[in-house]
């Protein structure tokens, strides 16, 4: 899969987000980046304050990041890529929302 079909799986995953969680994203950047620097094995990260926690004054935005290599290494069969972005979006903006790991499992989203 090349970079752009990567992003829209990215930008596809955030289009199906239910219309009041979508309306919930403020001051946070989803991007797209080859790999994690703390390792090859990481799939996302999430950067920042949860949106319930207050923001300092000058802080970033949070970020969410997905990494594409990882992803494409571990998940080989297209669907099966496609399905992982979706939940590896659906994982990190989880923090966003303050969710927990153990409550993100329960989701399913891990």
């Amino acid at each position: 899969m090349d970079e752009h079909e990567f992003e829209e799986h990215v930008r596809a995953a955030l289009d199906g987000l239910p219309e009041d969680i979508a309306r919930g994203l403020e001051n946070v950047a989803v991007v797209v980046e080859d790999e994690s620097p703390a390792g090859p094995a990481i799939l996302g990260s999430f950067f920042g304050y949860p949106r319930a926690e207050r923001t300092p004054p000058g802080a970033l935005p949070a970020k969410v990041v997905v990494y594409r290599r990882p992803l494409e290494a571990a998940f080989p069969d297209p669907k099966e890529l496609e399905r992982q972005i979706r939940v590896t979006v659906l994982h990190e903006l989880a923090h966003y929302f303050g969710i927990d790991e153990q409550r993100i499992a329960e989701l399913g989203y891990r």
